[in-house]
């Protein structure tokens, strides 16, 4: 009776826990998701700015990522406000 006392309190600490957690970091979810998508169109950019004509430093190990980037391509080039690809030899849209 008392193991299951403990498992029973330990299941409500964990659950007022969880509840805490998600309070306290509700207001900060958009930001967060903001900045993340900041991050990866960065990254997208980096990724693909030699085929832009932008000299990228680190081409060589970007290069390998590029297959892997194809499938968000098309969202972030209108995120980034281009109606069509900017690559003349690679069409998405």
């Amino acid at each position: 009776m008392r193991n299951m006392n403990i498992k029973s309190i330990q299941q409500w600490f964990s659950r007022a826990g969880e509840l805490v957690n998600e309070f306290y970091n509700a207001p900060y979810r958009s930001a967060i998701a903001r900045a993340k998508r900041d991050e990866d169109d960065l990254f997208m950019m980096l990724v693909f700015s030699e085929m832009m004509g932008v000299p990228n430093p680190a081409s060589y190990y970007t290069l390998e990522l590029q297959p892997l980037m194809l499938e968000r391509f098309h969202d972030w080039h209108q995120r980034m406000g281009m109606e069509h690809s900017p690559l003349d030899h690679f069409r998405c849209c």
